[in-house]
């Protein structure tokens, strides 16, 4: 699995004209799934995330996590992340299909909801919109095949 996390003050998701998910302070996760992933790979990525310390304490330094903050997490499923940039049009046959990858975006969603976190998402393969206000900025990429 591929994950780009960017912690946010807010962000939001829309598809045709509607606002499928909001949050406040937390993370927005663009998740995308390799054809090699398994529930355990999901659920391992969702532990990760969660517990990532890139919020600020008293003191300036990032040290807390999201459950710290009272934090949330918006999940946007994004393909895109398994492009191949060999050519000036990237291909996309490195993703996993959806009969895999749907399960494990679920899944990883089902985990986060499970330690206690409120999780918005998007629309697996929908035409989405989202907007964020970046919050650093901090960004960290997350690649399960390589860590």
């Amino acid at each position: 699995m591929r994950a780009v996390v960017t912690r946010v003050k807010h962000a939001s998701v829309t598809i045709e004209d509607t606002v499928s998910g909001r949050i406040g302070q937390g993370f927005l996760v663009l998740l995308g799934v390799g054809p090699g992933d398994t529930r355990e790979t999901a659920v391992k990525l969702a532990d990760k995330i969660c517990n990532l310390r890139v919020f600020e304490d008293e003191n300036g330094k990032m040290n807390l996590n999201l459950e710290q903050v009272g934090g949330a997490l918006l999940v946007v499923s994004q393909f895109t992340l398994y492009a191949d940039t060999s050519s000036r049009r990237p291909g996309f046959s490195g993703a996993a299909k959806p009969d895999l990858a749907i399960p494990l975006y679920e899944k990883f969603m089902a985990h986060c909801r499970e330690r206690g976190f409120t999780v918005e998402h998007g629309e697996f393969g929908a035409d989405m919109q989202v907007d964020s206000r970046n919050d650093g900025p901090v960004t960290i990429w997350f690649d399960t095949e390589h860590p």
